[in-house]
Parts: C-alpha cells; sequence; structure tokens
C-alpha cells in the first residue's frame, strides 16, 4: 500500500477540483455546445495559429460509353483561428481539507469560477455575428420576431446549401426568444399539437422551422433607440471553437496541476499556496480561438 504523503494528497485535491469544473461548464455553455468544437491534447501557447481544414467543393461528371474521367484539383479550404484568448477564474480556500471531507463545499467554490470562463466563451462566439455577411440579415429592429423572418432565414442557409442532415439553430436573446413563445401558430395545442403544448406549460420553443432555439444571456446588441438584438440562426460548421492544452507549471515552483478533458473540451486547474492569506488558491484556465468557418452557413437575425 502507497503512503499518505502532502504529494498524494495536493494531487488528490487538484483531480478533485479538476473533476468537478469541466462538467459544471458544460452545462453553462449554449453557444459553445453547438458550434463545431476542434480539440486536441497537444500544448500550445496564446497567440499560437490553428489551421482548421473545410472540405473541398467536387463537381459530378457524366462519362459517356468510352469516354474518360473528368480529374478534379479540388483546392482544401483553410480556415485560420488564432489561440487569442487565455481565460481564467482564480479563487482561494482556507482549509482546503475541508473539500475532501465535504464535497458539496467544493461545488461552491467551483460554480463562479466556472460561470466567469462560460460567460467569457459565449461572449466571444456571440461576438462573431458582424463576420456573417454572405447571407442578409433577415428580420427588422426594435421589431418583434416574426414566422415569415425565421422562415427566410431558414431558406438562407438552404440556398447556401447547408446539408439536410445538419442541426440548424437559432440563438436568441430573453426578448426574442418570449416573442417566439407568443406567436400562436407555435404556442397553441389546436395548431402546434405537443410542441405548441410545451411551450405554453414548460415555457420550451423547442423547434421552429427546422432550427433548433436555445436562448443566450450574451446575445450582442448593437447601436441604440432601438437597439439591435443580433439573433444567429446558424449550422454547426458555421462557427469553430479551438481549444487546446496549456503546459504544465515549472517543477520545483510548488504548483500542482491537473487537465479536465470531456468530449472536445479541455481546461487545467493548478494549485498554489498563497503565504499572505495562508490559503490554498485555484486557477482554473483555458486556452481557445474562435473564428467562423463557413460564411454562408450562418444568417443575422435582427429583432
Amino acid at each position: 500500500m502507497a503512503a499518505i504523503t502532502s504529494a498524494n494528497v495536493a494531487n488528490a485535491i487538484v483531480k478533485l477540483v479538476a473533476a468537478d469544473a469541466l462538467p459544471a461548464l458544460m452545462g453553462n455553455l449554449v453557444m459553445g455546445n453547438l458550434v463545431n468544437r476542434d480539440f486536441e491534447p497537444t500544448l500550445a501557447q496564446a497567440g499560437d495559429t490553428v489551421n482548421v481544414p473545410i472540405p473541398p467543393t467536387l463537381v459530378a461528371n457524366n462519362i459517356a460509353e468510352g469516354g474518360t474521367v473528368l480529374t478534379q484539383s479540388p483546392n482544401l479550404g483553410n480556415a485560420q483561428i488564432v489561440l487569442n484568448t487565455h481565460a481564467e477564474a482564480t479563487f482561494q480556500i482556507p482549509d482546503v481539507t475541508k473539500v475532501l471531507a465535504v464535497p458539496d463545499l467544493l461545488s461552491l467554490y467551483m460554480q463562479p469560477a466556472v460561470v466567469a470562463l462560460a460567460e467569457k466563451i459565449e461572449t466571444d462566439l456571440m461576438g462573431l455575428y458582424a463576420q456573417f455577411t454572405s447571407n442578409a440579415p433577415v428580420g427588422t429592429a426594435g421589431v418583434a420576431i416574426t414566422e415569415a423572418a425565421i422562415d427566410e432565414a431558414e431558406t438562407a442557409l438552404f440556398q447556401a446549401k447547408v446539408p439536410a442532415s445538419q442541426a440548424k439553430y437559432l440563438v436568441t436573446d430573453a426578448n426574442t426568444y418570449s416573442q417566439l413563445r407568443q406567436i400562436a401558430r407555435f404556442s397553441e395545442f389546436s395548431s402546434a399539437g405537443e410542441a405548441g403544448l410545451r411551450a405554453l406549460v414548460d415555457g420550451t420553443v423547442g423547434k421552429i422551422k427546422d432550427f433548433f432555439v436555445f436562448r443566450s444571456q450574451f446575445v450582442a446588441k448593437t447601436g441604440s433607440g432601438p437597439a439591435t438584438t443580433q439573433n444567429l440562426a446558424f449550422a454547426k460548421n458555421a462557427i469553430g471553437l479551438v481549444v487546446r492544452r496549456l503546459p504544465q507549471p515549472l517543477p520545483g515552483t510548488g504548483a500542482v496541476a491537473e487537465y479536465a478533458e470531456l468530449g472536445n473540451f479541455g481546461m487545467r486547474v493548478i494549485m498554489t499556496y498563497q503565504p499572505n492569506t495562508l490559503a490554498q488558491q485555484f486557477t482554473v484556465d483555458v486556452l481557445y480561438g474562435c473564428a467562423v468557418l463557413r460564411n454562408g452557413h450562418g444568417v443575422r437575425v435582427y429583432t
């Protein structure tokens, strides 16, 4: 049996924090769970550039009897995403041993840090709205969303050749989501069946015009009197979110680090001792970059 040492306890504490951090982060993401996430457990530094390949377009050739094949030379598209955001949230725990004895205390410390990181990621992803210029915006600034505007957004994505098998999303702010719930055709059992009943009783819109509808507190607003709400209708490959590992602290510095990785997402948790406050300091950080991958696969929806 291995002896219990201070190093073992330190590693156990960091692993416990890391295991609790990532599931909580994923639960607080909206856009981050919808876009194309690219994660590899490779070390990277802030400012590094990641090349995300985009499939080329080929054409079908009708080969006649005795004819020859049409050799195509497709150019593989490429989107460069810069890892330009190193987001962190730091907190201190005066008596870290209590965390091991009472795991619920960990959630009280972790939740604010995780929410802060999620809000930063959501804000950056929603801030990409200005880069969707291929399709004309639909809807009118300062005016409630209409069924016609949703239909127009879906039509624009269809004409942009978004694959029918690929899910399409509509992310709105709270007011626009409320307006959607009040469109009679979608909020009454008599016209929308079970979906209308859910919108009326549970308050969830669900799916409209082939869009899975979500609401976010971080939808951008521009201008004034009235402000333009920049809701987004998009397919998964419209936006890319690239996450990479941050390096371990230098040996002998007294810091203990652990990685928390789940699916296409990962973050680092570092524990250090702060002699000025006689407390253990935890830093939860993530290195990422986001960018538009396919301009035509996104539409701005004004309200």
